[in-house]
């Protein structure tokens, strides 16, 4: 079997625009690249009938954060019930070296789960929402 390597933590949004911003303007990422993707390979690919579909990536530090809409527009699934414990969550973890700095330059707009909290093994972390309603976990390194 041949060796894998991370490429991408996608997250499929409604507004790529709105989501870019987000992760853009309020977390700091770098947008590294936008495209689109069609065609019968690629539907067949997605299993999704028809499928095309716009793309974001984002440079979060050698992570590549992928943000993509697609067309046709499935069922809307993330809202505030999701939870991290239920199977099938998912969230996108970033770190930063100063926690309380970043918790203090959230804007108004964005509300988190709690103020940092630290864990039993000593980590401090703080969850929030993006404007789709994904799961996003800062911690501090």
């Amino acid at each position: 079997m041949s060796e894998l390597s991370a490429h991408h933590v996608g997250l499929t949004v409604e507004r790529l625009d709105r989501a870019v911003d987000f992760y853009r303007d309020v977390l700091g990422l770098d947008v590294v690249s936008r495209f689109s993707v069609g065609g019968e390979a690629f539907a067949t690919g997605v299993g999704v009938d028809g499928a095309s579909a716009e793309f974001a990536h984002l440079d979060a530090g050698g992570v590549r954060v992928e943000l993509v809409s697609y067309d046709p527009e499935g069922d809307h699934v993330a809202d505030s019930t999701v939870t991290v414990n239920q199977p099938g969550a998912a969230h996108v973890g970033l770190s930063t070296a100063d926690l309380d700095a970043f918790y203090e330059s959230l804007p108004d707009t964005v509300e988190p789960q709690s103020p940092p909290q630290r864990t039993e093994s000593g980590t401090r972390i703080l969850f929030l929402r993006d404007p789709e309603g994904n799961l996003v976990e800062v911690l501090e390194a």
